[in-house]
């Protein structure tokens, strides 16, 4: 793939790469550096682009790929929303405390989670995305997604009843 060719079909798709990295990896910062990274694979690799049907839909695949590969290998720490604690109002210190360790608890059972899982169930019980756009962002079927789901929450439901021996 020439230089030309490459500015104009693969640059223009920064945009729609960015919005599938920062849906996977949320923190805006680490898409960007993530759909960077991407374009800099597709870059040094452009001569082999030619072999692709749709260049655009490889370019999407990559950039999701890559970011769910950050996702596994950094093991994220990302909190959980914020909104939980604001929603609670000023309770006692200890229900604070309680909720706190929960959320703890709650975090590093979803870090053990295959990435893919990881994405699918804050996408959907975190950040409230309809099942057919997390199955648009990770390019995977709706049904996937749904099954993926499920299997997420039955594992964090497992692993939080061992946790805390309820």
């Amino acid at each position: 793939m020439s230089q030309e060719r490459f500015k104009a079909e693969i640059l223009p798709l920064r945009e729609k790469l960015f919005y599938i990295a920062q849906k996977i990896l949320v923190e805006e910062q680490e898409a960007e550096d993530a759909v960077q990274e991407v374009l800099l694979k597709l870059w040094h690799t452009r001569d082999s682009l030619e072999k692709y049907d749709s260049p655009a839909a490889f370019a999407t695949t990559v950039t999701k790929n890559h970011c769910l590969d950050r996702l596994k290998v950094k093991n994220r720490q990302d909190s959980l929303d914020e909104t939980y604690y604001a929603r609670a109002g000023n309770d006692n210190p200890y229900l604070q405390l309680e909720r706190k360790n929960t959320e703890e608890i709650l975090q590093k059972i979803i870090e053990n989670l295959p990435a893919l899982q990881q994405a699918i169930i804050r996408m959907k019980d975190m950040e409230e995305y309809e099942v057919e756009e997390i199955a648009e962002i990770t390019g995977t079927k709706v049904e996937a997604v749904r099954v993926n789901l499920s299997r997420a929450r039955k594992k964090v439901r497992e692993e939080y009843i061992k946790w805390t021996n309820v």
